[in-house]
């Protein structure tokens, strides 16, 4: 089996903290003793790019159950845990081509070594493995039968290449599942974006100026932490309703120029390109905090960032300090990456449970229904939705009512009335 790993004496650790994960991922648990006696993905090759961590290869092991031949690399340079990767390889017998702070040359090859897999099903979180495959190994497109986005940025990206008419297979958008994105993006990101950012610098919130770029499901969940710990929250959208939305939630809201002026810690989470930039931080107070927990580095602006600069130091891991012309010092986290990845250890497994318990069941689904599926983006089917709720509820020991025959006819009446 071949590899790209730092190091396979890692594995002992990474074993105790895929398990300690795996004891908080019940739904998945579930799928896992299924597929062990169903084998629903039997001979199929899968190839995934996905944030290398305890609950990814929780996923792994699941799929791996339901007789997938499964590969791992990386979605993220800075994501990989390193341990868990050594064990995935020398106790799960699963090849993973992952290794933590990989330069972007590394990163595509392994990303192409996934596609040299010849997968059938590929699961991907930001799209690079499934854009990879449409711009540079069209040769490849032809044996796999549909594929898995786990991101809000990756099914933008991929919705984009559905309307040109250029997808070659259809996509089930994990995201778009309300088991995932109302929970794994509003509670994951919240607290490990947090989590990253106290990691890394250990600063305390309460009384902080902290402005979240985006009122998303996942700036949302940003915003509600912090106000939480006392921070001063002040959000910046484009989407009136949003704003709308972040105003009727108590949240102050300004433009990004203004938000600039009086901000102490800056959270981008909108999955658009320069939401801070040359502009904003020339009116930076000094010693600001910019943290990142969107998909991909270029939130920030880093390389205007480098311009305006005139001295540049690494203060500690994870934490990068520019001293601009004015004097000012603007700090930089996880190099404008993943915070919650890159400085911290991402969602906690307890919600991944439901996004991986998604993957799973969508895997399925593309199997047994690759023959009709069209080359569009789909939705995760309502069912596995409503089954993974229920699930997950009766793991936490949780039970809730069913309609009366009276309500259901009730409700499916239009001559009932007052």
């Amino acid at each position: 089996m071949k590899y790209d790993i730092k190091d396979k004496k890692l594995a002992a650790e990474g074993k105790l903290r895929i398990e300690w994960a795996d004891n908080q991922m019940p739904v998945l648990r579930m799928m896992r003793s299924v597929f062990e006696k169903e084998k629903p993905l039997n001979g199929v090759k899968v190839s995934a790019c996905l944030h290398v961590t305890t609950e990814t290869a929780n996923l792994m092991r699941t799929l791996k159950a339901g007789g997938a031949d499964v590969f791992l690399c990386a979605s993220n340079p800075l994501s990989t845990q390193d341990d868990v990767a050594a064990s995935l390889v020398v106790d799960y017998e699963v090849p993973v081509f992952a290794i933590k702070g990989e330069d972007n040359k590394i990163y595509y090859q392994h990303i192409n070594v996934a596609i040299d897999h010849k997968p059938a099903v590929v699961i991907d979180d930001g799209a690079d493995l499934i854009s990879t495959l449409h711009s540079e190994r069209k040769e490849e497109l032809g044996g796999v039968i549909g594929g898995m986005e786990e991101t809000t940025t990756g099914v933008i990206r991929l919705r984009s290449l559905a309307d040109r008419g250029l997808l070659k297979f259809p996509i089930v958008a994990v995201n778009d599942a309300n088991t995932k994105h109302l929970f794994d993006n509003r509670y994951g990101t919240g607290q490990s974006t947090i989590d990253g950012i106290l990691r890394a610098t250990n600063v305390l919130f309460a009384g902080k100026v902290v402005v979240v770029g985006g009122y998303g499901w996942c700036g949302r969940g940003v915003a509600t932490r912090a106000k939480g710990m006392g921070a001063n929250v002040v959000i910046i959208e484009i989407d009136p309703l949003k704003a709308l939305e972040a105003v009727m939630d108590g949240f102050r809201v300004m433009p990004s120029l203004e938000a600039a002026k009086i901000g102490d810690i800056f959270v981008t989470v909108t999955g658009d390109i320069h939401v801070l930039r040359k502009e904003h931080f020339e009116l930076m107070k000094d010693g600001v905090i910019l943290a990142n927990s969107g998909h991909f580095n270029v939130e920030i602006d880093i390389p205007a960032l480098e311009k305006i600069s005139k001295e540049r130091r690494r203060i500690k891991e994870f934490v990068e300090e520019f001293t601009l012309d004015n004097g000012n010092r603007v700090h930089l986290l996880a190099d404008g990456r993943l915070v919650n990845l890159a400085a911290a250890e991402g969602h906690p497994a307890s919600v991944m449970d439901m996004s991986f318990a998604n993957q799973a069941l969508s895997a399925e689904f593309i199997k047994r229904n690759s023959d009709i599926l069209e080359n569009k983006v789909y939705s995760v089917p309502s069912e596995i939705d409503e089954r993974i709720a229920q699930l997950k509820l009766s793991s936490m020991g949780i039970e809730i009512d069913k309609l009366t025959k009276e309500q259901e006819e009730y409700l499916s009446s239009w001559e009932m009335g007052t």
